[in-house]
């Protein structure tokens, strides 16, 4: 069929491998979730702000409702939220977050991952501390004026707010994301996602494109990996 063909069908794959991560990902932060604080969205913070990232993400809501309907069984096996330090090829800091019903089989894999990138999986501690949490809020931007919401919401803790590639970007503090999400609820505005990051401090030395190269394609086994949440690291632009 060609090369048009192979080409639109290998994006469409990557697409496809990308929302089913998404959605892999979602359904243990749902699960772990519902077993920290309930099954009930009303109650539950974490909860809703799960539901709220499956929804930007358009997983379906029956998916969502298997999995808060699962992980209230007794059953269901619980997922252990574990971190994971390392360094890359040429000294960049990598954080891996996971979540996971075996740590043995997790760490396992990780260090894998690092060895064969050419990288070596670090002790607790060993690179976290060049990065910051902070919350990271996604919204629509049509229809918002921009100056008058980041005076309303100033006082619960924006540390940031800008619009890019049509969406408002809003930075909080570890401790006000909390705060934030729930004004934010409050006024009912249209939020796609929020999520507690981890954003560099400093940055690694600048590398050539190859080392780039490297670098990243350590950061997509990792990302691969059904166990593992996000990954994190301070290689400059």
């Amino acid at each position: 069929m060609g090369r048009a063909f192979e080409f639109r069908r290998a994006r469409k794959e990557k697409r496809w491998d990308k929302m089913s991560k998404a959605f892999t990902r979602l359904g243990r932060e749902i699960a772990i979730a519902v077993k920290t604080g309930g099954p009930h969205p009303e109650t539950n913070p974490r909860l809703r702000v799960a539901m709220q990232n499956a929804k930007g993400v358009n997983m379906p809501k029956d998916r969502v409702e298997g999995a808060i309907k699962r992980a209230s069984s007794k059953e269901e096996k619980d997922f252990e939220e574990v971190v994971y330090e390392g360094y890359g090829p040429y000294g960049v800091a990598i954080v891996v977050e996971t979540a996971t019903d075996n740590p043995t089989r997790t760490v396992a894999n990780v260090r894998m991952y690092f060895n064969k990138g050419g990288g070596a999986l670090g002790t607790s501690g060993s690179v976290n501390f060049m990065f910051e949490r902070k919350g990271v809020i996604k919204m629509p931007s049509e229809g918002i004026n921009l100056e008058d919401l980041e005076l309303d919401l100033i006082d619960y803790g924006a540390e940031d707010i800008y619009v890019e590639d049509g969406e408002i970007i809003i930075y909080t503090g570890f401790t006000e994301f909390a705060g934030m999400v729930k004004a934010l609820e409050e006024r009912k505005l249209p939020v796609t996602s929020s999520e507690l990051q981890r954003i560099p401090t400093n940055y690694a030395p600048a590398l050539t494109e190859a080392q780039e190269e490297e670098i990243l394609d350590l950061i997509d086994k990792l990302e691969e990996d059904d166990d593992v949440q996000a990954v994190y690291h301070n290689m400059g632009n």
